[in-house]
């Protein structure tokens, strides 16, 4: 018979399963909801760095949520406890969730012991963006900082996470590094697990 064969009725979106679903949203609907995010935030503040501020913050409560959806979806309900567990978790499967691909590197600091950064060359947050000559250095990778942040907080990895734009040769736009400053307990956790 036509029609006939195994009927699965949701009353609401919160009835579905966590490990099934559409993963994927409009790029010009992601565009127009970040700009208004950042337009709307632009209008509550009186300097750059406060803004920066703002869309950390927002993007902090987004990773934690990233977080928890991740790891119920891709790891059975258990967290990295490991350093370079967790960055390559940030690196390759939240990247690739969020951004469609895995980030461009992921690096050791070369100055600092407690310092990672992960780069992109043309970041979704700063894609669409151009920034009025007055704001100066205004980077909307803040946001994807936030997240950064909220995901190794949530883990159990506090740390101090920042946008930069690193000029590169050749390039018309610079590229973005997030960098990641580790606190010092994290750093003590990994030298006593050896």
């Amino acid at each position: 018979m036509i029609g006939v064969g195994k009927i699965k009725q949701y009353s609401n979106v919160l009835d579905r399963s966590l490990s099934k679903g559409k993963q994927e949203v409009s790029l010009s609907a992601f565009a127009f909801l970040f700009s208004e995010l950042v337009q709307y935030n632009q209008t509550q503040v009186d300097n750059i760095s406060e803004l920066e501020r703002r869309l950390e913050d927002a993007g902090y409560a987004v990773g934690a949520r990233v977080l928890e959806l991740l790891c119920h979806r891709e790891k059975g309900n258990r967290r990295e406890t490991r350093l370079l567990g967790i960055l390559s978790f940030v690196h390759s499967t939240v990247w690739k969730v969020l951004f469609g691909k895995v980030a461009d590197s992921l690096e050791k600091g070369t100055e600092h012991e407690d310092e990672y950064m992960i780069s992109e060359k043309e970041l979704l947050v700063n894609r669409f963006i151009s920034i009025p000559k007055d704001m100066g250095t205004f980077n909307c990778g803040a946001f994807v900082a936030g997240i950064v942040r909220g995901v190794l907080d949530g883990a159990g990895f506090p740390a101090v996470v920042t946008a930069h734009f690193v000029p590169m040769e050749g390039q018309q736009r610079p590229r973005t590094t997030i960098l990641i400053k580790f606190a010092e307990e994290v750093l003590r956790r990994e030298a006593r697990l050896g």
